[in-house]
């Protein structure tokens, strides 16, 4: 409830949002609310997995890049934050950013400018800026691996996420939406599946939830819920080997 009222609060005003919370955990699903209730809801939503590009890559993905700009630049391009000009801007993984980068992206939070790769001429953008990373940035920060500036600029409203462990009550209910959306019929195999794994931490988060109930729903018998019930020292390791996880 905490989380809800967070998202509320933060997609009404323009400031920067930073998603914190361990994988699996929704940070994809929270970003995309707050675009869809905010002052930005009738623009784009550009969503750009950092840990995904290299740097070279991801300043011209950011930024764009100009005619020559590079061997292969063969046209002008414009990157993801002119695309997200009027919307919003999800940038995941934002704690992989290399500190080169780093800077770049203050400016445009503070200017509301940049210039694309191999230009000289100052780009306007009007973009709201939603963030997410599974790490520690205050860690990072203390390490250097972060800058600071940046940090307090992303973090002007903040939401962190807790891990499914943290909130046994919500299980049920999730599984509940994961079975009806995946079309499953058999109450009475969902309702096994719950009880056998309710001793389950499900490290994965509600992703990997997701998928053991889309897995149930596909495979029938092939996955009885009767298998997937912890081993007999408590670990996770039986409900992975069976839901092959």
């Amino acid at each position: 409830q905490d989380v809800f009222k967070m998202i509320g609060r933060v997609a009404r005003t323009e400031a920067t949002v930073l998603i914190t919370g361990e994988t699996g955990t929704g940070k994809e699903l929270v970003a995309t609310t707050i675009h869809r209730n905010s002052g930005y809801a009738h623009g784009p939503l550009i969503k750009v997995n950092c840990a995904a590009l290299p740097e070279t890559l991801l300043e011209s993905e950011l930024f764009g890049h100009e005619k020559g700009s590079f061997t292969g630049a063969i046209a002008q391009k414009k990157g993801h934050f002119e695309r997200a000009n009027r919307g919003t801007i999800f940038l995941d993984e934002i704690g992989e950013m290399t500190l080169a980068t780093q800077k770049k992206l203050l400016r445009v939070l503070q200017e509301r400018e940049f210039e694309r790769v191999g230009g000289t001429v100052p780009v306007k953008v009007d973009t709201r800026v939603v963030t997410a990373t599974n790490k520690n940035l205050a860690q990072e920060v203390r390490e250097g691996q972060f800058r600071e500036d940046l940090f307090f600029r992303l973090a002007v409203g903040r939401i962190e996420l807790p891990p499914l462990r943290r909130r046994r009550g919500d299980v049920d209910l999730l599984a509940r939406h994961f079975f009806a959306h995946y079309g499953g019929t058999d109450a009475e195999e969902l309702r096994r599946f719950l009880h056998k794994s309710a001793a389950y931490s499900w490290p994965g988060n509600v992703r990997e939830l997701a998928n053991a109930i889309a897995r149930l729903v596909a495979l029938g018998d092939g996955t009885t819920p009767e298998d997937v019930e912890p081993s007999a020292d408590g670990s996770d390791h039986a409900v992975h080997r069976v839901l092959g996880l």
